[in-house]
């Protein structure tokens, strides 16, 4: 398939007939150790990335549907899936079977050809084929009314191009070693970098540690964040210290599972990332017990019920919001 072009025509449908908001709206949903980005604009715009685990009587589903209730929306506007991993890309079609998706969103052709996968991206086909598909290459923007989104990798390639505040030299490539090259579909991940006024964020996916030292090395073309999406649910395959501490995020949030990843090195780097005040966990971590933050940090404890999420809400002037769903307890950032 060609790569396609956001159409203006199919832009100007998606304009909402409401007044804007104030604020950009984030819904990190407990897929236990998927998953799935709720994230709804000051225009009332909606962006779902990925859709967590298909299966479990439908428990994704049901928790994205939630999420979706609680946000307002009754249809995505965007379903942006990174990569064709079962627990980012399964879910989908019974995900648009459920909320009327307008624009899909993906890199383009797989590079895993096992079975299961080549079965997750033909059902992803035949749903995204109900609508607008479009292929995104580094350096498109998706038009995210009110939120300026940034595709930073894709398809194996990063953008170079330094945004505005970007492009310093990075300090901390040359103490962080390569890893041996990552064939999968992880190294495929979408990345996306989202700047709502003075507010800054980025989400890599799935995208593992060789491919984050294309993107930030020698030069970090982001430069600093205020939110950090922990990649690859926290594994030790990406979140390397040259990509954390160079983006010197405020607040990190993990979608890790209770016992997927989570791991102990991992959680490490993030609290020893220079002007940290804050990281969040969908889940208690069983793999690095001994390195979890404070449980006012972490949405679903040990031996507890699932399902919690975590909500951001970002502000122009850069301050935000971050409200743990078990205990209601909202904590702000600012500048």
């Amino acid at each position: 398939m060609t790569r396609v072009l956001f159409p203006a025509l199919f832009l100007l449908m998606l304009a909402p007939a409401f007044p804007e908001a104030k604020t950009l709206e984030m819904y990190v949903i407990d897929t236990e150790g998927g998953k799935a980005l709720l994230l709804v604009s000051p225009s009332g715009q909606s962006m779902l990335i990925d859709g967590g685990f298909p299966g479990f009587d439908g428990r994704d589903v049901m928790r994205i549907e939630e999420a979706a209730r609680a946000a307002g929306v009754k249809r995505l506007d965007f379903l942006v899936v990174t990569h064709y991993d079962l627990d980012h890309v399964g879910n989908v079609p019974a995900i648009a079977a459920r909320l009327p998706v307008a624009n899909f969103v993906d890199h383009g052709p797989s590079v895993a050809d096992d079975p299961r996968t080549t079965k997750n991206v033909t059902a992803y086909l035949d749903a995204a084929a109900k609508a607008q598909r479009t292929i995104v290459a580094p350096g498109d923007k998706i038009p995210f009314k009110g939120v300026e989104v940034l595709v930073l990798t894709s398809a194996g390639k990063v953008m170079k191009t330094p945004v505005r505040g970007g492009g310093a030299l990075n300090p901390y490539c040359g103490s962080t070693p390569t890893k041996a090259p990552d064939t999968t579909e992880n190294s495929q991940s979408i990345g996306l970098f989202f700047k709502f006024g003075k507010f800054r964020m980025v989400d890599l996916g799935d995208l593992s540690w060789n491919k984050e030292l294309e993107l930030v090395c020698p030069d970090n073309p982001v430069g600093n964040v205020d939110l950090l999406m922990i990649g690859y649910h926290g594994a030790d395959a990406a979140n390397s210290p040259a990509l954390i501490h160079s983006l010197r995020p405020k607040v990190t949030v993990m979608n890790n599972g209770a016992r997927k990843t989570g791991s102990p090195g991992v959680l490490k780097t993030i609290k020893a990332s220079p002007g940290l005040q804050a990281a969040y966990q969908l889940h208690w971590s069983t793999n690095a017990p001994d390195d979890n933050p404070p449980d006012e940090f972490i949405a679903n404890l040990q031996d507890s019920p699932d399902g919690k999420w975590i909500k951001v809400s970002a502000r122009s002037d850069g301050s935000f919001t971050v409200t743990n769903a078990r205990s209601n307890t909202p904590k702000s950032f600012g500048r």
